[in-house]
């Protein structure tokens, strides 16, 4: 038997590998809706579509409800499938507790478009933020990140001074999340998304409520337990015993979890003052 010549098959193999997986992660780890210009979205509750041309050339469209008299709103930053036609059907969770909701699609979803990169959907996410701030004072704009949005909504969080951050279902980074099924890749020189959360976190100066589903296979809970334990002072972990990772809007807890977020100012007053910068 030719060990040498087995051994050359093996690592000929391994590079092909790598190179699939180089230059083939979008199609892994994003999976849009592509909608037409044209497309009209139609929810049950009044809302704008707002558009915004980046500098870039890149082009980000989203949606806004608009609650009269609202307590605040929601900067929701969805996961990594579809497109805010369907994403929007959430906006029910937040309208009826009194808030407006805010959605964009990153670029390659619904009708943005663009070269989509880590440091573009930092910066698109962070000009939507600088303009959702000319309608709203910081103070009244909560982020909540979703899945592959909660690194990103961490990153805008640290950079700026919303009232809380809420994650729903987050990874401790996406890095750490890819190496649980990519360990035998090379994934330092591979992986072109990184989104460490894990540090992001640490400059978030609001309070963070985390809501995740203890049977969340895709992104395990003890994920959200790795985040605690890097800031325990200003995160707070609401856990849903029974709840897999795309089905949290299915159980009571869920909503009484997001209802008293939202709605206790006892709890959010409690949070705020355990806070580093409230010592």
């Amino acid at each position: 038997m030719d060990w040498t010549y087995i051994l050359e098959i093996i690592w000929i193999g391994y590079i092909v590998l790598c190179a699939i997986f180089y230059f083939l992660q979008d199609y892994f780890f994003f999976r849009p809706e592509i909608l037409p210009k044209s497309f009209q979205y139609r929810y049950p509750f009044p809302f704008d579509e707002v558009h915004f041309d980046m500098e870039d050339g890149g082009y980000i469209n989203g949606i806004h409800f608009k609650v009269p008299n609202s307590k605040g709103v929601i900067y929701y930053l969805k996961g990594n499938s579809k497109s805010v036609k369907g994403w929007g059907k959430f906006a029910k969770d937040f309208v009826s507790k009194g808030y407006s909701f805010f959605m964009v699609d990153y670029r390659g979803f619904g009708k943005s478009s663009g070269r989509r990169t880590e440091a573009t959907l930092y910066s698109d996410a962070q000009h939507v933020y600088k303009w959702l701030s000319t309608e709203y004072s910081e103070d009244q704009i909560i982020i909540y990140g979703r899945s592959m949005g909660s690194g990103i909504a961490t990153r805008i969080a640290s950079w700026n001074k919303p009232k809380m951050l809420i994650l729903d279902s987050p990874y401790f980074s996406f890095s750490y999340q890819i190496r649980r099924y990519a360990f035998i890749l090379p994934l330092k020189w591979l992986l072109k998304y990184q989104i460490r959360t894990d540090q992001f976190i640490r400059k978030v100066s609001c309070p963070i409520f985390i809501v995740h589903g203890k049977k969340d296979r895709l992104i395990p809970f003890n994920q959200t337990l790795k985040l605690k334990r890097l800031t325990p002072s200003n995160i707070e972990v609401f856990p849903v015993a029974d709840a897999h990772h795309n089905n949290l809007p299915e159980y009571p807890e869920y909503h009484e979890w997001l209802y008293d977020i939202l709605n206790d100012d006892l709890l959010f007053s409690q949070w705020e003052k355990r806070l580093p910068s409230a010592a």
